[in-house]
């Protein structure tokens, strides 16, 4: 979930791509209650050629080759496949997610391959996670449902897709349902990375920050090289105000990465401790 991708720190900010854009979803609590709406609209195509968040430049003999390759584009031609699948790199280096996963899909019906379909609906779901438009956020969960589901029908035991199909079920008008799947993960398998990071998001999307710190906990102890997760549990044990563990954690994340930009995040941390 490549990983990307779906989760990024932000220096001095609690941030995941798309978190705050969730529903408000009683996560881990036995009575869930009223679980809140979002509202969303489904597209009926997709823009391959919208802005994206992250835009960047690509070399010019890069953009010469993308916009060559477009023009030549031939749902016959023999390399149809191999071309789609060279536009959507240039697309992911341009930082178009959404665009990468058009050009992806075209690969994956075209070819009708498994593997295609586990990469579109990868694909898509990077989209997903930086999308905060709703129509397009409603889009690309849908799409990541289709092509992953597709993957899911020849191999139900991978819990890796699962889990981010859970995910786009959490911005859906039915939150609960993506809850739902991610406990059945972890009845099956209590020690799952991907559910215990996502829960973990989740608790702390919704305000239950000591029942982030459990599942946090749960995840670096049993995936410690799991970065993300380390830096997570720190800030929930700063939300949680359990002041004395947070800063202990914050400097163990310190010593793991070398990463600038969350060390400047956890060094923003430890001057409010």
């Amino acid at each position: 979930m490549k990983k990307s991708q779906l989760f990024l720190i932000l220096i001095g900010v609690l941030a995941i791509a798309g978190l705050y854009a969730l529903p408000k979803v009683v996560v881990d609590n036995e009575n869930e209650g009223q679980v809140a709406e979002a509202a969303s609209t489904t597209s009926d195509s997709p823009n391959a050629d919208s802005p994206a968040m992250h835009e960047t430049e690509l070399s010019p003999e890069k953009e010469a080759n993308l916009q060559q390759l477009k023009s030549r584009s031939n749902a016959g031609s023999e390399t149809y496949a191999a071309d789609m699948e060279q536009l959507a790199e240039l697309y992911q280096e341009k930082g178009k997610y959404d665009s990468a996963a058009y050009y992806l899909a075209l690969a994956a019906d075209q070819t009708g391959e498994v593997s295609d379909a586990e990469k579109a609906g990868n694909a898509y779901y990077e989209a997903f996670t930086f999308a905060l438009d709703p129509e397009k956020v409603s889009y690309t969960a849908d799409q990541t449902r289709n092509y992953l589901n597709q993957v899911l029908d020849n191999d139900p035991t991978r819990t890796d897709l699962k889990s981010k199909i859970a995910m786009t079920y959490v911005s859906s008008s039915n939150p609960m349902q993506g809850i739902t799947m991610l406990r059945e993960i972890l009845e099956d398998d209590p020690q799952n990375e991907d559910a215990l990071f996502n829960m973990g998001i989740l608790s702390m999307q919704s305000g239950q920050y000591k029942r982030a710190v459990e599942r946090f906990e749960e995840l670096a102890n049993y995936h410690p090289d799991n970065l993300q997760g380390q830096f997570y549990l720190a800030v929930s044990y700063f939300e949680a105000n359990q002041k004395n563990k947070a800063k202990a954690q914050f400097e163990k994340v310190k010593e793991i990465t070398q990463d600038p930009m969350i060390l400047e995040s956890v060094q923003t941390y430890l001057d409010r401790l």
